[in-house]
């Protein structure tokens, strides 16, 4: 049997969705709150109680304070530090963060004063690449600036849309810095993302619809005024899935 060759990182809302990640032969997670926002810095309950849970998954925290764009204020970059300093208090094993500048550049002095923050953990940028101005000076920005890898969809919808971009930033990165394809991954398209950009890690949440097990259900009054989908379902890994992804 050839050794195993792709990595698989579950984008985990939950330590249930950590233990499914796990269970399913996932070799990371990252760890978020607020999926619906595109991911958002989870409570110390949550890290916690997902360290309890696992023994052999890599718990990567994001560090987002809020949805929406990547230019970020002095408050919020004194709360991103402080949860940076969290996650190196409870040994968590890296972070993942990303910040731009007004004009869609890598914010080269604030990505870095993040970066020493947060060594010796290992260090992801986000899809904030995704919506930055020119991504192969982007992408060397991050190689100086010593990140580990790039969570990008290649500025598309989806991974699959992004393949030639992809495929272009794993033949600029050299192996200087991992470039890890996510977005609308699924064990239906990774292996043909996989053979076309030459990538050796991916990012998938791998989830499935949980219905709500409660008999009673007021469908009338969401909690949400956005809400995207019903307080009676719930999404979250599922083991299976993950299996499906991490087989070559």
């Amino acid at each position: 049997m050839k050794p195993r060759t792709r990595t698989i990182e579950i984008c985990a809302n939950s330590p249930q969705s950590c233990l499914e990640a796990e269970q399913g032969g996932a070799k990371r997670v990252e760890l978020c709150a607020g999926i619906p926002e595109g991911g958002t810095t989870p409570s110390i309950g949550m890290i916690k109680t997902a360290q309890q849970l696992v023994s052999s998954l890599a718990i990567h925290v994001i560090i987002r304070p809020r949805g929406g764009d990547f230019l970020y204020t002095d408050v919020e970059i004194e709360e991103m530090l402080v949860d940076i300093k969290v996650c190196k208090e409870l040994g968590v094993q890296g972070v993942v963060f990303g910040c731009l500048t007004a004009g869609g550049e890598i914010d080269t002095e604030l990505n870095r004063k993040l970066i020493e923050a947060s060594r010796p953990m290992s260090v992801t940028f986000h899809r904030a690449f995704d919506v930055c101005r020119h991504p192969r000076i982007a992408l060397e920005t991050l190689v100086e600036l010593k990140v580990d890898r790039v969570l990008t969809s290649g500025q598309q919808t989806t991974a699959e849309k992004g393949i030639p971009l992809l495929k272009e930033l794993v033949k600029q990165a050299d192996n200087r810095i991992i470039i890890m394809p996510g977005c609308g991954i699924r064990p239906e398209n990774i292996q043909r993302i996989a053979e076309e950009t030459g990538a050796k890690e991916f990012h998938t949440s791998a989830r499935r619809t949980r219905k709500s097990k409660m008999r009673y259900q007021n469908t009338k009054a969401p909690m949400g005024s956005t809400s995207a989908s019903s307080e009676f379902e719930t999404v979250e890994t599922y083991a299976k899935i993950v299996a499906a992804c991490v087989q070559e």
